[in-house]
């Protein structure tokens, strides 16, 4: 028999929806569908699981209801195991009145709050699962209803929609902020670098003027030397600008797209280093190659390192060179490479490369990616 939602229920389904509706950023908005479902089951604990891009395991984890003092003792924030990963693999509604007696139940790490009743519903964005709603001891009841749950899918599509709309609003606010970078490229370009160009000049002419004073001519050429590297470094910024504006495919493109999606996950912007040829002479079975152990390693980054800065390398000579390495604890390395670096080792050894992790002496990971350009 269907229950119906009455006049009391859709007066909160209404509230919950509003105070989602009007946010114009995507954390924002996260953080009110995980506050708003709480209050309109009339649940004690809520969480949201957002998912990574392979949609295998969670990448972020809002919850309410825990003060941040125990969910520090708590300690890691769930990757989506138990009846957690059950919900990701199958992404459908679960209702259980008591979490314990599901074969899939894990239990609970130390310090962890006890939670009975469980009602779980996914998040679709566009067709796509974009994480699930988590809500925990229904208050005053023995557990959650048909009602509950109706209200929580109801509440699910609406906050699709708000997320939908807060990031076309980051999107607008990037795509501001590229055109005003756009402009700053051009004004360094036709000006600064103009300026540049000069002084060094006048300095040459200088120093051939300083001849029987070796010190001031030393002097001069070491200041040419370092205007010169400047100039090269507004050059790769400047060209770093254009390749966002540019059309058509580039490798240069999509590395400095995917890096630039990785916050998210890392919680930083890794460091970025680009050098040669990388948009003419990678050809494009190579380029299919490197992007996906580039997300692999951002991934495995993000699930066991713990970093605080990753840097990120794509060189091309006779070789197309990939160095991804970060300060975090070497988790990679310690667990023997899982089947994220048998994955990356089989790509290389595919188009006649290499793959190696190691540990610097100064700590972190080294991943060395390495390929063949020339037969």
């Amino acid at each position: 028999m269907t229950a119906y939602a009455g006049p009391r229920e859709l007066r909160r389904l209404l509230r919950a929806v509003m105070s989602v509706a009007y946010e114009a950023d995507v954390a924002t908005v996260l953080e009110h569908i995980v506050t708003a479902a709480r209050d309109m089951v009339g649940a004690r604990y809520a969480a949201l699981g957002v998912l990574d891009p392979s949609r295998t395991y969670l990448a972020e984890f809002i919850t309410v209801g825990i003060e941040d003092e125990q969910r520090a003792r708590i300690g890691e924030l769930p990757k989506g195991h138990g009846i957690l990963g059950v919900l990701i693999a199958d992404p459908k509604p679960i209702r259980l009145p008591d979490l314990s007696e599901h074969p899939d139940s894990l239990g609970f790490p130390v310090s962890h709050p006890p939670m009975r009743s469980f009602l779980g519903v996914p998040l679709y964005v566009q067709d796509e699962v974009f994480g699930n709603l988590y809500l925990t001891d229904k208050e005053d009841e023995d557990g959650f209803s048909d009602i509950d749950e109706e209200l929580a899918l109801s509440l699910a599509a609406a906050a699709a929609l708000a997320i939908d709309n807060a990031r076309l609003h980051e999107r607008s606010a990037a795509l501001s902020l590229l055109e005003d970078r756009e402009r700053i490229g051009r004004d360094l370009h036709d000006t600064v670098l103009q300026e540049l160009f000069a002084t060094g000049l006048a300095m040459q002419g200088t120093a051939r003027l300083a001849e029987g004073h070796p010190e001031i001519a030393d002097r001069l050429q070491r200041h040419v030397d370092d205007l010169d590297a400047t100039i090269r470094d507004m050059r790769s910024a400047i060209f770093k600008i254009e390749v966002a504006r540019s059309s058509g495919t580039s490798l240069r493109r999509e590395v400095l797209d995917l890096v630039a999606g990785s916050p998210r996950v890392l919680g930083f912007e890794p460091a970025v280093h680009l050098d040669g040829p990388i948009d003419t002479a990678v050809p494009a079975d190579v380029a299919g190659q490197l992007l996906p152990v580039l997300r692999e390693a951002l991934s495995n980054i993000a699930r066991h390192a713990g970093a605080t800065r990753v840097d990120v390398s794509v060189c091309v000579d006779v070789d197309l060179l990939l160095l991804v390495a970060d300060d975090g604890v070497g988790g990679v390395v310690e667990s023997g490479g899982g089947n994220g670096l048998r994955n990356m080792t089989h790509r290389a050894e595919h188009l006649g490369g290499s793959a190696h992790i190691s540990r610097p002496a100064d700590g972190g990971t080294l991943l060395e990616w390495v390929v063949p350009l020339q037969a």
